[in-house]
């Protein structure tokens, strides 16, 4: 096997090496994480002779692993130190690459989908919550059988707290006639444990929906390969 080198291009290895020729020829799954970001990236740097495959695996050691890199800011991995040649194009490129990713792996709710437990609900929304940065509110808006209506975007807070008023939820889901809804947020450090915010946040929707006639079933929490249900907790008697 050819020793890659900065020195070398990937025009120069053998066809069965290049990251696209292999991933043709043997399938996505053949490549490593450095040949499949290589292909996002398409070309290196010229002047200083590396090539993309020199830059993938520049990134992966900057950022360790490629769920810390899907998570990075533009500035972030255009500022990875001995890459030269990556402009917001290819920072971009990337960040699109990953989110796509993400969008997949959070499959669309559609109306009349049910979720049994909050179980259902942490699978659904793991991949596509558990790295963002920042704290994100959401509903799912159920009709009087717990059918889905509509997932519906509340607010998205700062790094500690999600700042969220019963109007800004409860006014969209009175226009779809819901009979009730289940709270879902994340927290970025990675631990699901609610706060003392999250709790009383949680009382605060519970009491606003029982006079709309809006049941809250659940708020469930997100964390970093765990979840927590104020419901199965007590909180929504």
């Amino acid at each position: 096997m050819i020793e890659y080198t900065p020195s070398k291009t990937i025009k120069d290895w053998p066809e069965d090496e290049r990251p696209r020729e292999k991933l043709l020829k043997r399938g996505a799954h053949s490549l490593s994480d450095g040949e499949l970001l290589a292909i996002i990236l398409r070309t290196g740097d010229g002047t200083s002779k590396q090539s993309a495959i020199d830059h993938a695996r520049t990134l992966l050691s900057e950022f360790k692993n490629l769920r810390n890199l899907s998570s990075a800011g533009i500035n972030e991995i255009r500022k990875t130190k001995g890459i030269k040649g990556i402009g917001p194009a290819k920072a971009a490129t990337i960040m699109a690459a990953f989110e796509i990713g993400r969008r997949v792996s959070k499959e669309e709710i559609r109306s009349g989908d049910t979720f049994r437990c909050s179980e259902d609900v942490y699978r659904h929304y793991h991949s596509a919550m558990r790295d963002v940065k920042k704290e994100s509110f959401l509903a799912i808006l159920l009709d009087s059988k717990n059918k889905v209506i509509k997932e519906i975007d509340i607010s998205t807070g700062s790094l500690t707290a999600s700042i969220v008023h019963p109007r800004e939820l409860f006014n969209p889901a009175i226009k779809e006639s819901a009979a009730a809804m289940i709270l879902i947020h994340n927290h970025p450090s990675g631990d699901p444990t609610p706060s003392r915010e999250d709790i009383e946040l949680t009382k605060r929707l519970r009491d606003a929906g029982e006079l709309l006639g809006i049941k809250v079933l659940d708020h469930i929490i997100i964390g970093d390969g765990s979840h927590v249900s104020l419901a199965e907790m007590g909180y929504m008697k």
